[in-house]
């Protein structure tokens, strides 16, 4: 019970956050969300449990796939993905740090039939939050965004520490390790303007 609320919270919580988002962004532009085109594009969660059905030893069988530091990543023309992106293939999101890159992969067969259609969904963290704590600086992290021309706001100063480029792995090293296996494509890669940390 405790967990299936739990589950629940964090679904209405991501809503929320994308209404008052929208909400914001009408007040400060005086207009309304549908005419600032605010339309969900995507939504994925990367920490969940979800009934599906996959080739097991050449039988098609019923399966609960729970996905932890993971996400889903199906290929083209698979069955569950929306319409609109059926020819190219689940979009998955490997956001980067607040100072590094972040990529668009996509779901492959290849995928499929090694890892149940799962990839990274991170570059995974290199330093415990406790240890980046402790070893980075605070003005030293914000001098080196400010010079990638980086903006940030946070809510607190040991948010800075922790999520610090440092305190993860090389996240293009992951992205190319997922594509090199052939388990998602590299798409696009972005690069951060702005960091929001709350």
């Amino acid at each position: 019970g405790k967990q299936w609320y739990q589950r629940r919270v964090r679904g209405v919580n991501r809503s929320s956050m994308t209404f008052l988002c929208r909400q914001a962004f009408a007040k400060l532009f005086q207009s309304t969300p549908d005419d600032l085109d605010m339309h969900m594009i995507y939504d994925v969660s990367h920490n969940i449990a979800k009934i599906e059905q996959h080739m097991v030893e050449g039988r098609q069988k019923t399966l609960m796939m729970h996905r932890k530091g993971s996400t889903r990543a199906f290929p083209p023309n698979h069955p569950l993905i929306p319409v609109d992106y059926q020819l190219t293939g689940q979009p998955v999101l490997i956001g980067g740090t607040m100072g590094t890159c972040s990529y668009v992969l996509t779901g492959t067969e290849k995928g499929m039939s090694r890892t149940f259609g799962t990839t990274c969904h991170g570059a995974g963290r290199a330093y415990s939050r406790a240890k980046s704590r402790r070893n980075l600086d605070y003005m030293t992290v914000l001098e080196n965004l400010k010079q990638k021309g980086i903006s940030i706001r946070v809510a607190s100063p040991k948010l800075v520490m922790e999520e610090a480029p440092e305190s993860y792995k090389n996240v293009t090293d992951v992205v190319d390790t997922c594509h090199g296996a052939g388990i998602s494509d590299k798409c696009i890669k972005l690069r951060p303007i702005a960091v929001i940390k709350g």
